[in-house]
């Protein structure tokens, strides 16, 4: 019997609506998905904001790095029209923001959080997004994975029972042995790594293969049908239809 492979939305419900957004994020748990990742970096006065980009270029009608802006600045940036004009009033928000709505839709989702440190090294990050989780008690429904595994050594320092993902590229022999070192519940992984040996590998050592990001339904059935973990996909929409 195949087991139930469940589904995160990847930045939201992304490919209807603007990443990374509120409202990307409620029509994602209204869609029923079982969790959502989110990217997270830090303002100049070192508040948490929900962003993929170190720059806000891509995704607001401002330029410059996140890091050079206060809070206050960044929330005034249009985080929606570059996607669409009828969401003009989307802002960057933060990860409080998130979890109040967790917390006051009474959700049950799967929250997971990708460090984004690893161009930038945002100093504290880690302990900033850890004292967020423990004030809102949601450490049962977040896994913290970054592609920067120092970073995720040092929050399983701190933090000795909250779920990790190790996130990487391609095909990386040494990736099961970094997530057993610090005790990470899974791998995030690209669709080659599942099929893999080094998958099986992991698999059978108790890691859970979380796969991103998968917008093709003939991909998206392959690897139900290998017995993953988790799909991050864009598309909802897609995801539901199988």
């Amino acid at each position: 019997m195949i087991k139930k492979t469940k589904v995160y939305a990847h930045r939201g419900f992304s490919s209807q609506f603007p990443e990374n957004t509120m409202r990307a994020f409620e029509e994602a748990r209204q869609r029923n998905v079982s969790g959502i990742e989110l990217d997270v970096q830090l303002t100049k006065d070192g508040e948490v904001v929900v962003i993929h980009d170190e720059e806000i270029n891509r995704t607001t009608n401002g330029i410059g790095y996140v890091q050079d802006f206060f809070l206050k600045q960044i929330i005034l940036f249009d985080a929606g029209t570059w996607f669409h004009k009828a969401f003009h009033q989307e802002a960057i928000p933060t990860l409080r923001d998130v979890f109040e709505w967790i917390v006051s839709t009474k959700s049950q989702l799967t929250l997971n959080i990708e460090l984004k440190n690893d161009v930038i090294a945002y100093e504290a990050l880690e302990e900033k997004v850890l004292e967020l989780i423990e004030e809102y008690e949601l450490v049962n429904q977040v896994i913290i994975s970054s592609f920067n595994y120092k970073s995720l050594v040092k929050v399983r320092s701190i933090h000795p029972h909250i779920s990790l993902g190790f996130l990487f590229e391609g095909i990386d022999n040494k990736a099961v042995e970094k997530a057993l070192t610090i005790q990470a519940s899974g791998l995030h992984c690209e669709p080659q790594y599942a099929f893999s040996a080094e998958g099986k590998r992991a698999q059978a050592s108790g890691l859970e293969l979380r796969v991103y990001t998968v917008n093709d339904k003939h991909l998206f059935l392959q690897l139900i049908n290998e017995g993953v973990e988790v799909i991050m996909t864009d598309d909802l929409e897609m995801s539901s239809r199988i």
